[in-house]
């Protein structure tokens, strides 16, 4: 079952399940983390509390997203509240690639490799550990709070001191954490990973400054496990003509790492396992438009899709106007 978040045209937020082409409201519900929350008291899944809410009328929801009324599948009054984050060097890519990057690392001495090829190589090796085992640990990054959160159609904002504004497309899971302290994953969503790739080339140091940018996630969540094999298709459209385009893969058919030791990895910190706190998490791609040269332009939009996702994730560019900070001493 995969699950919408949107505002009717009055204004109110609404659920919406997708049933084969068509999306039901969910009754006497409001959001997605409403039900998670149910479902966690319950000690049941949100697909068992949708079916005890039931389902209503049919909703138009390519209408929804072309009037710009289509949510992030998860969010929270207080976004604060809502940890961005993702992992980095988890995807194999294309076979052609794959080969070539085993060839590369196999042979080569340990001394000749960047950083970025080691952490890449402990991840083909450990990555994917046998049943009780911990894998090695992966690339990590924040990107923000809830406040950098876009929600379908809406613009990522660049700022203006970025040297570059790229798309990432990826998969997130979406997690909740519970009364206890413990995590509860919800789903999967598409994301758009957006980061500042030409920042990132002059050091890898800065890779977390790279990151400090809006992300997008959605439109649907798929409830339930990742498929194992995700086929999809990334691309720039640049006054309705596109510029760029080229499949990515994901899933862990696809990757040098678990799901499963990803998550391990992350909230195995407790500062991740506050109760009521909302994570987004970016399990990495192996598919960029900056690295076949594309520099994406203030209009240009993002488009990510996949089956399996149903709707495609799509955001216009929008760079913002300099701003000065001032700093006040107290």
């Amino acid at each position: 079952m995969n699950l919408v978040q949107l505002l009717n045209t009055k204004g109110k937020r609404q659920v919406a399940a997708r049933i084969g082409e068509e999306f039901r409201l969910v009754k006497r519900t409001r959001s997605v983390l409403e039900l998670a929350h149910a479902a966690i008291e319950a000690g049941t899944g949100i697909a068992a509390i949708i079916e005890i809410r039931g389902l209503g009328k049919t909703v138009d929801i390519a209408a929804a997203y072309s009037e710009g009324r289509l949510l992030p599948p998860i969010d929270t009054h207080d976004p604060a509240h809502i940890h961005l984050t993702g992992t980095g060097l988890t995807h194999l890519g294309s076979a052609a690639t794959r080969d070539a990057m085993h060839r590369k690392i196999g042979d080569a001495k340990e001394e000749t490799l960047t950083d970025s090829m080691k952490m890449f190589r402990m991840g083909l090796e450990e990555g994917k550990p046998k049943k009780g085992k911990t894998g090695v640990q992966p690339e990590w990054f924040y990107k923000g709070n809830g406040s950098m959160l876009t929600g379908p159609g809406q613009a990522l904002l660049s700022p203006a001191f970025a040297d570059d504004a790229g798309e990432e497309p990826e998969i997130a899971g979406i997690y909740v954490i519970g009364p206890d302290g413990s995590p509860f994953r919800l789903g999967f969503a598409l994301a758009n990973e957006f980061s500042d790739h030409v920042m990132e080339r002059v050091n890898y140091l800065y890779l977390a400054h790279s990151k400090l940018r809006p992300c997008s996630v959605g439109p649907e969540l798929i409830l339930g496990d990742l498929p194992a094999d995700i086929r999809g298709t990334s691309r720039i459209t640049r006054k309705n003509k596109t510029i760029w385009e080229k499949p990515f893969l994901s899933g862990e058919d696809n990757m040098s790492h678990t799901i499963e030791n990803l998550e391990y990895h992350h909230f195995k910190y407790s500062v991740f396992r506050q109760p009521g706190d909302i994570h987004i998490h970016m399990f990495g791609t192996a598919t960029l438009s900056f690295a076949d040269g594309i520099k994406p332009e203030n209009g240009d939009v993002f488009e990510i899709e996949a089956p399996a996702f149903g709707l495609p994730l799509r955001n216009p560019l929008k760079v913002e106007k300099p701003s000065k900070v001032k700093i006040t001493a107290l």
